[in-house]
């Protein structure tokens, strides 16, 4: 498939899938799926490809306080830590939610447990970008090295006061972070390779 064939692919899968103000069908049907866990987007399929390649919306305050987020967020740790994927991050378009929303292993933290964050971004980075390996879900197979910030600051919605938390991450989290950031603009690793 050519690169402009899956360009309008992924401008198709963003105009009715992911610009409402609230879940729209096709999320329900996936984030309410009777599965513990989600399946994950790869590219070795175009139409999933396509996804992987769209921009994310945010999640608003209704949405954050819905039982759907709820079940997203537990069914994206259980899929990241399922046996089958064993990942240490995974963003909403790699289970097909186009939602700014990422789970990530905090091994900045003791018991270096996953958490998800709604609504992320990265606002600031300090120092000088350091290459290191990667790889990801949604490409399996393959491994590369990347250049990521070690030292960053991440803005996520708090689920529970709805009021934006800021916050400094370091070492490898920062890396996860900054991969799982990427998948909600489209981007994947291997564009910086």
């Amino acid at each position: 498939m050519t690169p402009s064939r899956l360009r309008l692919i992924a401008l198709m899968v963003l105009i009715f899938s992911g610009c409402s103000e609230n879940w729209t069908s096709g999320e329900k049907r996936i984030i309410n799926s009777v599965s513990d866990t989600l399946h994950v987007y790869t590219v070795e399929d175009p139409g999933e490809e396509a996804l992987l390649r769209s921009l994310s919306t945010s999640i608003t305050p209704d949405m954050l306080q819905s039982e759907e987020y709820r079940k997203l967020a537990s069914k994206m740790v259980a899929t990241v830590t399922s046996p089958s994927q064993d990942g240490v991050g995974i963003a909403g378009p790699q289970v097909g939610i186009l939602r700014r929303v990422v789970a990530v292993q905090r091994f900045d933290k003791c018991g270096e447990p996953f958490e998800v964050y709604p609504n992320i971004s990265i606002t600031k980075v300090f120092g000088e970008p350091v290459p290191g390996p990667e790889g990801c879900l949604s490409v399996p197979g393959r491994r590369g090295e990347v250049s990521r910030w070690q030292d960053i600051e991440i803005c996520y919605s708090n689920p529970e006061t709805l009021k934006d938390t800021t916050e400094r991450i370091t070492g490898f989290t920062a890396v996860i972070f900054q991969h799982e950031c990427d998948h909600l603009l489209g981007i994947l690793y291997t564009d910086k390779l």
